[in-house]
């Protein structure tokens, strides 16, 4: 008879191979062994997966029905490191089970099944160009196949070292209290050490105080979960260690709808214009280039589509709680058409003007770097710092400094389940509103114009009919309703004209916020893991497993995600309201104008017959 075991509490599933369980439902389980604190069985659903053992209880003596199997044996598992179950003896009873002391596990250790996508609501792909992934040892390559992307020219080498001498950041060892700054060294910068997150006066905690609580906390089995590539379960358990200087502190501060970025005090904008065809190596090699001029230093910089997308890979690397606004999208061919520049142009604006709005995002340093260097020298230098930035990881959550008030669980978990539900009907919408816009500007290119035509033809071919009468008194309407005909030419010139004013724009909005909407459930799951951390820990302490100060330290640093998370929702919502009333605005003012072309068109056509 296959094992059972008895939920002892409910369990939502959060991550790809993962299952959810009800309270004092009964489960089948396939092996007894448990991999890192989780067990591999099915529910009584039917659904395959796993779930934590010290949510479950071992029943003996064939306890309770279960839905996957009677006297069958149970399948293999589909995880290369869960032992068979065939020649374990048990205890008589197997209690709540704590999650075994965590042990690396090399990547692969075990196939996960793939994520299907089930609507335009989805988390990028795991492999992202042009970013890192610290996951054992695995380096993600850059993108840059295409001829627009690659880095061939004099602005980079294939090194990746900076040529200055290494720093102490991202050295330093793992003692510490926990979540406050010690060992100021003199620099300005502050040396930042996670032990096991307890604030305490005396320094270092031992080494078997943190052992225990890695042990007792326990890692996710699926380490491909945004929470673990970020960095965000890393930080929590207390792992993160690292040289924060002053000016790269990251601070949240309590504003009247609750936890905001602070405000830049140096706001700037920059502009793009006069994208210029360049050539190298002779004309073999031709692209195209921008001009950007940030306000606030008025240099000129010239930048190509390369740089963007470098840039946009270095921030998403660096910032996992904030939303990296995505740049145009590449395109292989008709990279030079004037259609395509323009319309890249106007989606590299957009993407400026939210990067120069995001208080963080306009202030760090790779992005400075990106807006004003113009040497050589200098360029590859900040390239190559950029790209060995200490402070990515588990060491981002270093550098924010979040308000002292510990902030209440529950009311931080609706607003983060509130702003999921919102993104979700927003990406909903946004894709059936930019489907609708994109169908009503073509009609009005295509259609439009074309019907317009038929009838300003048919007004001329009228026209024509009456000349054949040839009586003096009849010139007059004959004239008339030919140019009757040519203003409804006009008029279908118009609308085909009219998208570049008042859709196209919306359009191109949209499309910026769908890719924002695309970044926020990954955002979401790392406070989501966070929070799953916590809950963890207090079980741990109520049974005695954990000390109260180790689950303290797992709180504050929870807190210190959940900050930033709702400080970037607070952003998003802010930029949000002010983009969409502009657009639309604009659009109104664009429609009404259009309108009153139109009606100027027809009444210039209306007085020609005042005169027959």
């Amino acid at each position: 008879m296959a094992l059972q075991a008895r939920a002892l509490y409910d369990f939502q599933s959060e991550n790809v191979g993962e299952i959810s369980v009800r309270e004092d439902e009964v489960l089948t389980v396939y092996s007894e062994h448990d991999i890192e604190g989780w067990l591999e069985g099915a529910n009584s659903r039917g659904e395959r997966g796993l779930f934590p053992a010290s949510y479950v209880q071992i029943l003996r003596g064939g306890g309770g029905s279960s839905g996957g199997g009677g006297d069958a044996e149970p399948p293999a598992s589909r995880y290369a490191n869960v032992p068979g179950g065939g020649s374990y003896d048990p205890p008589a009873v197997k209690a709540v089970l704590p999650p075994p002391q965590a042990q690396p596990q090399p990547p692969g250790g075990f196939p996960l099944p793939s994520c299907p996508v089930v609507s335009t609501f989805c988390p990028p792909p795991l492999v992202q160009p042009g970013v890192g992934v610290g996951l054992g040892g695995l380096q993600q390559q850059p993108s840059g196949s295409g001829d627009d992307d690659d880095w061939d020219d004099d602005w980079d080498d294939n090194s990746t070292v900076a040529d200055e001498p290494l720093s102490a950041a991202g050295m330093g060892g793992g003692g510490g209290g926990g979540g406050g700054y010690s060992d100021f060294d003199g620099t300005g910068r502050y040396k930042v050490s996670m032990g096991t997150g307890n604030r305490a006066a005396s320094g270092s905690v031992s080494s078997a105080a943190s052992a225990k609580s890695t042990a007792t906390v326990g890692r996710n089995l699926n380490r491909f979960s945004t929470f673990v590539k970020s960095g965000g379960e890393a930080f929590i358990l207390g792992e993160a260690a690292g040289f924060v200087k002053d000016g790269d502190k990251i601070c949240v501060v309590l504003g009247p709808h609750g936890p905001e970025w602070q405000e830049n005090p140096y706001p700037f904008s920059c502009s793009i214009d006069e994208p210029t065809k360049q050539t190298k190596f002779k004309g073999i090699k031709s692209y195209i280039s921008y001009r950007l001029v940030p306000s606030h230093t008025q240099s000129q910089v010239n930048r190509r589509y390369k740089h963007f997308d470098w840039l946009y890979g270095r921030l998403v690397e660096k910032f996992p709680v904030i939303s990296v606004p995505h740049i145009p999208e590449k395109q292989a061919t008709g990279r030079f058409e004037e259609d395509f520049i323009s319309k890249r142009k106007k989606g590299l604006i957009l993407w400026m003007n939210h990067m120069t709005s995001h208080p963080v995002l306009a202030r760090c340093d790779v992005f400075q770097h990106f807006l004003t260097c113009n040497d050589e020298k200098a360029w590859k230098q900040g390239k190559r710092k950029a790209e060995k930035d200490d402070m990515v990881g588990a060491n981002f959550f270093l550098t924010l400094s979040t308000p002292p008030t510990p902030l209440d669980l529950q009311e931080v978990e609706s607003r983060v389940d509130g702003f999921k539900a919102f993104t979700k009907r927003m990406d909903e919408s946004v894709f059936q509103l930019s489907h609708t816009a994109n169908e009503f500007a073509r009609k009005q290119v295509v259609g439009f114009k074309k019907e317009y035509q038929k009838v300003g033809t048919s007004f001329r071919l009228l026209s024509q009919a009456f000349e054949m009468d040839q009586q003096s008194f009849s010139v007059g309407l004959n004239r008339a309703i030919a140019f009757t005909g040519d203003v409804y030419d006009a008029i279908g010139e118009l609308f085909a004209e009219q998208p570049k004013q008042d859709i196209d724009p919306i359009v191109d909005l949209l499309a910026l916020y769908q890719g924002h909407l695309t970044n926020f459930p990954d955002i979401i799951h790392v406070q989501k893991g966070a929070l799953t951390k916590v809950k963890e820990s207090n079980r741990h302490v109520e049974e005695g497993k954990m000390e109260l100060h180790q689950a303290d330290g797992v709180r504050e640093r929870c807190d210190t995600i959940s900050f930033a998370t709702l400080a970037e929702i607070h952003h998003f919502h802010t930029i949000r309201v002010s983009d969409f009333k502009t657009q639309m605005q604009q659009f109104l003012k664009q429609q009404i104008h259009f309108y009153q072309k139109v009606t100027q068109k027809l009444e210039e056509a209306l007085q020609k017959y005042d005169g027959v």
